[in-house]
């Protein structure tokens, strides 16, 4: 039916390993999972290579600046245990094998540590548009993880499903728009599908700013 979108899968794990290195703690974290969205292999390939229209949707998006085609940096607001403010987070385009697949490589740097990682996106072609199959590695060093110690395993795993159900959000809402002109969220003449203005509905103050976890555990926002 018009207007009507597929079900979707989406599948998310973790896994979280401190280890040591040069007397440097080391966290590992490991995602995973996949979508299926009503565009073309070239559509969501087109998405998923332009940060300007991919970056708002990331989860505490403050802004964007892009060096090249290939690189470019996103600011983001974070708010773990005492460590609060913005990580600059760098990404290099690492791989581009168009529309199939694509793999992104960073790094975010913060008060109190860094995170290295990267993310690769293999594209299947199926009867209802596009299957997008990731899987996210990362490792986090510095006292961040002795501050935030067991905390940062499902504030990640949060964030990254955040993170993907916003990329998801932002390929089918063009889907629906244009099938059924929605007013506000129509696509201007000849336009993809956008992640400048944010699709995700709209969440309560509470899911507007980062997830601030203490020391004794997750803040209940229904308290604050």
């Amino acid at each position: 039916m018009a207007g009507q979108l597929e079900e979707h899968e989406y599948r998310a794990a973790t896994r979280a390993a401190p280890t040591t290195k040069t007397h440097e703690t080391i966290m590992a974290l490991q995602f995973g999972g996949e979508f299926e969205v009503q565009r073309s292999l070239d559509e969501v390939y087109d998405f998923l290579t332009d940060p300007h229209r991919f970056g708002p949707v990331l989860p505490y998006f403050q802004g964007l600046t892009v060096a090249d085609e290939k690189n470019f940096e996103v600011k983001v607001k974070v708010g773990i245990s005492h460590i609060r403010g913005t990580a600059d987070v760098k990404l290099n385009l690492a791989e581009a094998d168009r529309p199939r697949r694509l793999t992104y490589r960073g790094r975010g740097s913060l008060a109190g540590g860094s995170v290295d990682f990267n993310a690769g996106f293999d594209l299947q072609s199926n009867q209802n548009g596009s299957k997008v199959i990731w899987k996210g590695e990362a490792q986090v060093f510095g006292v961040l993880t002795s501050i935030a110690g067991g905390l940062l395993q499902p504030l990640a795993q949060k964030n990254a499903a955040r993170a993907i159900e916003g990329l998801r959000a932002a390929l089918e809402m063009s889907v629906v728009s244009s099938q059924l002109s929605v007013g506000s969220v129509r696509p201007s003449a000849g336009s993809e599908p956008s992640a400048v203005s944010n699709p995700l509905p709209a969440t309560d103050p509470a899911e507007s700013k980062p997830d601030s976890l203490s020391a004794g555990g997750p803040r209940n926002p229904e308290a604050e």
